[in-house]
């Protein structure tokens, strides 16, 4: 893999961003980095972010000789210098062209939603590995799995990582014989340009609620949603979940540049939608417990009929909310080219890390961890624990992030209003912000003639309050983190065991004092 300099200022000039180029006769670059801390000898260092001068010092020290700036730099004296209009699209652009344009091999399916992305994600492709010869990749939240080889599953640092990531990531995957890609797509990825240039075979539209507006995401929920619609501007095809908000803008956007034989609708069965459409798909809900539960999908259209997906469908995540996230998955693998009898097993035996995760103490209730991290995700799971559990009482601990969805505060103390009956208000991730001052934020929100709370900052400790609180018939639930190993506090990630890992050992704990 190389860029050389022709190959470089072609593509650069094409897309209007290369504003001048100082050639110091490097004739091509045997690797390309962001990060001065990764650096070889002929890298072309890109200068982005929250970039320092110095750290362009260090990649010139380090073998760095090509570097693209929004402007000159002192110590690009002697290297092959581009300045660029925009430094992301430019990092985009040349990243796919260094690891030789990978997306070429792959047949990627793309989900985005405010909630649901995750799950939607390891529905499908749990769904259509073991019938693709367990060539399906998958770029989520959660993990990022490159092939079937020991470390080629490793937990993802974002949603969607920075471009040269991603297309390093894709490389990787089309080397180790990966023939699709399920890969969550988020509004950031739009809004920082880390998927500029990128089309997908199938886009999935989920839902959208307000959520990342905030000093470090979208200015506006106007912004948010118009990255939210870009998904489906760059898909060949797209699934909508008719049950959105916003569906008239989200439909439009759609048809505008996709033929309205290749959109498809769906709902759940009677449900109205905000302006009238034509559904190729509805879905009824068969049953649900709180370990699993099963959907009926039935086709409307001509279109919808020729997958032949009709029929009953088990998940192996709990939840009602979930099944619109299944019934996304099961149209795009159907759109993929798979049958029906291809995607039983794998979406009743689909399992999560940090999703659902349940642990059941004897004399304490039982235990879920789950990501949940806004209002509508988390109102939804603590609605239906609750009505699977009508005779217990819900237990709830929750913080919220620091210097980011600041509304999701407010969307915590509602829901907790709605659902729960006992909230432990603790840390989560709070960056440069005072955690009590967090979680004070949260409990303003909260009545507290409905809830009884208590505060615990230390979040470990919180967990072990709320499981020791809880008798044999409540149920409670651990929100927010899941099996993220660090809380994120003043620049720096410091390690944390993940909620999933301390819950085990509570519950494994006390369940073997019982024993006793």
């Amino acid at each position: 893999m190389s860029l050389n300099i022709d190959e470089i200022q072609i593509l650069l000039q094409e897309h209007n961003l290369l504003k001048s180029s100082v050639s110091a006769n490097q004739k091509k670059y045997s690797y390309i980095s962001y990060d001065s801390r990764d650096v070889k000898n002929d890298t072309l260092f890109f200068c982005k972010g929250n970039f320092k001068p110095e750290y362009l010092e260090i990649a010139k020290a380090s073998g760095a000789t090509g570097v693209v700036a929004e402007k000159h730099l002192p110590a690009s004296s002697g290297m092959d210098e581009y300045i660029v209009t925009d430094i992301q699209k430019a990092l985009s652009l040349l990243s796919v062209a260094f690891y030789d344009y990978p997306q070429n091999d792959l047949f990627i399916i793309a989900v985005t939603g405010t909630k649901g992305k995750t799950t939607s994600s390891y529905l499908l492709r749990d769904a259509i590995d073991k019938a693709s010869g367990n060539k399906t990749a998958l770029f989520s939240t959660v993990n990022t799995v490159i092939g079937n080889k020991s470390g080629d599953t490793f937990k993802s640092q974002l949603t969607t990582p920075e471009s040269l990531d991603v297309f390093r990531n894709m490389r990787r995957a089309v080397d180790n014989g990966m023939k699709i890609l399920v890969m969550e797509v988020s509004s950031q990825a739009y809004l920082k340009n880390r998927v500029y240039g990128l089309k997908f075979n199938i886009g999935s539209f989920l839902n959208i609620s307000p959520d990342h507006v905030g000093e470090n995401e979208h200015p506006t929920f106007a912004n948010y949603l118009h990255c939210k619609e870009q998904l489906l501007i760059n898909s060949k095809v797209t699934i909508i979940n008719a049950e959105t908000k916003n569906l008239d803008d989200v439909y439009y956007a759609a048809k505008a540049t996709c033929n309205p034989e290749n959109v498809y609708l769906f709902a759940r069965n009677g449900a109205k939608t905000e302006i009238p459409v034509t559904l190729d798909f509805v879905f009824d809900s068969k049953s649900d417990t709180l370990s699993d539960n099963e959907i009926y999908l039935k086709s409307l259209t001509k279109k919808g009929e020729k997958l032949n997906l009709d029929g009953n469908y088990r998940i192996g995540i709990p939840g009602d909310y979930n099944e619109a996230n299944a019934t996304d998955a099961i149209i795009a693998a159907g759109l993929a080219g798979f049958k029906r009898t291809d995607l039983l097993k794998g979406i009743a035996d689909t399992k999560i890390p940090g999703r659902m995760e349940m642990y059941s103490s004897q004399n304490h209730g039982t235990v879920y961890v789950d990501y949940a991290h806004n209002y509508a995700s988390t109102r939804a799971l603590l609605g239906f624990l609750k009505r699977q559990n009508p005779n217990g009482r819900v237990v709830a601990v929750v913080g919220s992030p620091g210097n980011k969805g600041i509304d999701r505060r407010e969307g915590f103390g509602k829901a907790l209003n709605e659902e729960a009956d006992v909230a432990y208000l603790t840390t989560d991730d709070p960056a440069y912000e005072n955690p009590q001052k967090i979680a004070q934020e949260i409990d303003s929100y909260i009545d507290h003639d409905k809830v009884d709370v208590h505060f615990n900052l230390d979040r470990e400790q919180a967990i072990k309050d709320a499981i020791l609180s809880g008798k044999k018939e409540d149920i409670i639930v651990i929100l927010g983190k899941g099996q993220d190993p660090y809380q994120k506090v003043k620049g720096i990630d410091i390690p944390y065991p993940t909620d999933s890992a301390i819950v085990k050992k509570i519950v494994e704990s006390l369940n073997q004092d019982t024993k006793n």
